[in-house]
């Protein structure tokens, strides 16, 4: 049974497993990953006994916008509507803000997010600077 959390009890080597399990860039940098998600405003994690198996974290003004960084499940666990239940929660915590913004980067990420109830902004482009 999964459970979900809006607590920080996560450990640098749980949390870079978990980033692992879906080739991301940033488990690279462990104890970076560590301080940053300490360091935002909100984050849900879900747990299978004492594993961590997904997590969303967003970052906001206080008010206004709320930006979704990071929502991943680890592969052995998705499709189980882990990833729905997290945005759920984010969703319920921002509900009052006026946007909650996230980036899309491939087509089934667009309609999952569309499906939970995100919409596309039409004439926007990601811009970003990567500093490795």
């Amino acid at each position: 049974m999964i459970s979900y959390l809006e607590t920080r009890d996560f450990t640098k080597v749980q949390l870079q497993e978990l980033f692992k399990s879906v080739g991301w860039l940033s488990a690279n940098y462990p104890e970076r990953l560590f301080k940053a998600m300490n360091n935002c405003e909100t984050v849900f994690t879900a747990w299978d006994n004492n594993k961590l198996v997904g997590l969303i974290n967003a970052i906001d003004d206080g008010e206004l916008t709320a930006y979704v960084h990071y929502l991943l499940v680890n592969p052995e666990y998705q499709g189980l509507g882990i990833a729905s239940e997290l945005l759920r929660m984010l969703k319920e915590k921002y509900k009052d803000y006026l946007y909650v913004i996230l980036i899309a980067e491939n087509k089934p990420l667009i309609d999952f997010y569309i499906k939970n109830g995100f919409e596309a902004t039409p004439d926007t482009q990601v811009m970003e600077i990567i500093n490795k």
